[in-house]
């Protein structure tokens, strides 16, 4: 069903690197919840972060689009560079930031807005159509792309609120996609979902990454196994392991990392 790692086994050191990072270090006042972590993150690919509950990995996934700016307490020290630009330089913007950088939520989190306005906000705070036909033409593609189109172009004056669990959930990714962002940051985007819709979301990740760096975060290490191509285990703030994510699940060289997919921690 799905075009993963074992088929695209090429993706390798010739790939374009998209995001590079190095040192990063993130603190909440005390607590210091991601510990020197240095990795790049190649450009068409699904990167499947994984690991216990509370290890760092989404708080690391926030990273990548700044969004623990929001948080009062949280430092970022280290580098994290994005096509080669430095995100956290003073002069970034974080709004057009997050434009580039798109992001979808665990749980499904719709604007209490038609369906089409739901996909149009973004395009239009960012002033990237002309007129009432370009948009058109922006949210249909991002609604194509989010793999929803077919069941809700007949109702795009819809609350997007009245839609299906898995629905809102391809509706956020469409949102997500109407900006037309170079990246796409998914934290456990099927947490929330039954077992036919993250089915949908699956195959949905695996069409993205035709166009975009996607990178997940999962507590399932069996969705990290169908949908991804590099696999990083994280662990009490630390990145134990980064590899192939075949090479992670048949293959781990840290012993942690084996404990972790054998089911001895976590």
């Amino acid at each position: 069903m799905y075009d993963t790692q074992y088929s695209e086994k090429a993706v390798g050191s010739a790939q374009d690197i998209k995001i590079a990072t190095k040192d990063v270090n993130v603190r909440y006042g005390a607590n210091h919840a991601i510990k020197d972590v240095s990795v790049d993150i190649q450009d068409k690919t699904v990167t499947a972060f994984i690991g216990p509950s509370g290890c760092g990995k989404s708080t690391f996934l926030r990273c990548l689009n700044r969004m623990n700016d929001t948080i009062d307490v949280c430092r970022v020290t280290g580098e994290i560079r994005i096509d080669g630009e430095d995100i956290y330089d003073k002069r970034v913007d974080p709004v057009q930031l997050r434009a580039k950088v798109g992001m979808v939520f665990q749980k499904p989190n719709p604007f209490p807005k038609s369906i089409y306005d739901n996909v149009a906000y973004g395009p239009k705070i960012h002033g990237l159509s002309r007129n009432k036909a370009d948009l058109d033409d922006i949210v249909e593609r991002a609604l194509r792309r989010g793999a929803i189109w077919d069941e809700v172009k007949d109702r795009l004056d819809a609350p997007g609120t009245g839609l299906s669990g898995g629905q809102q959930q391809r509706l956020c990714i469409a949102r997500a996609v109407a900006t037309e962002p170079e990246v796409l940051l998914m934290d456990e985007p099927c947490s929330a979902l039954d077992p036919i819709a993250t089915g949908q979301v699956e195959e949905l990740i695996d069409e993205l990454r035709r166009e975009y760096s996607v990178v997940i975060v999962t507590h399932s290490m069996q969705q990290a196994a169908r949908v991804s191509q590099k696999t990083a285990f994280f662990h009490l703030g630390d990145m134990v392991e980064f590899d192939d994510t075949d090479e992670i699940f048949t293959n781990p060289k840290d012993k942690r990392t084996e404990s972790y997919i054998t089911g001895r921690i976590g």
